[in-house]
């Protein structure tokens, strides 16, 4: 018996384009620098001992590192001390950015997504990747959606074999 069957893609002949927010994942090792251990009795930051600890410590270990400056302590940490962190860093970190994890990943992203062209996206059925290798912030996805919804006819989230649709424009 000679059965012959033609299996067809319905998905490559549906005219979406898979857009992967994992393509934005900027590269780097992650750090996150935590004044708190530089706190007096773990409460004040006392400014003539931060001062000597910020010019004799090595800072040249943040050499290509994205980091995020932050006080998880619960104390009042004025600005110029988060701002003498960012100028020591500065001349060795890849980027240095005032937050936790999340916010680093946060900016990363935004910042990769800033220097993006979109308009190659323009009238096409977009299907935002939901999953991956790589951990994808919510705000990427919000970032995405922002840039995309003016440009795209459709959008959606998911795979392209069960998208949730978030945007349709009407022609």
């Amino acid at each position: 018996m000679d059965i012959q069957e033609n299996i067809v893609n319905k998905v490559a002949q549906s005219g979406l384009v898979t857009l992967d927010p994992a393509s934005f994942y900027p590269k780097g090792e992650r750090v996150i620098y935590d004044i708190k251990d530089n706190l007096y009795m773990g409460l004040i930051l006392r400014e003539k001992d931060f001062r000597e600890f910020v010019k004799g410590h090595d800072w040249s270990q943040y050499a290509g590192k994205n980091v995020g400056v932050t006080c998880t302590a619960d104390a009042i940490v004025p600005a110029w001390a988060y701002m003498l962190l960012a100028n020591r860093l500065a001349p060795y970190a890849s980027d240095v950015v005032f937050g936790n994890e999340e916010v680093l990943e946060t900016v990363l992203f935004e910042k990769a997504m800033a220097k993006a062209d979109f308009e190659q996206y323009r009238d096409q059925r977009i299907v935002l990747k939901g999953c991956g290798d790589i951990e994808v912030p919510t705000s990427a996805y919000v970032e995405l959606t922002k840039r995309l919804t003016p440009i795209a006819k459709s959008l959606m989230f998911g795979e392209p074999c069960s998208t949730v649709p978030i945007y349709k424009r009407k022609d």
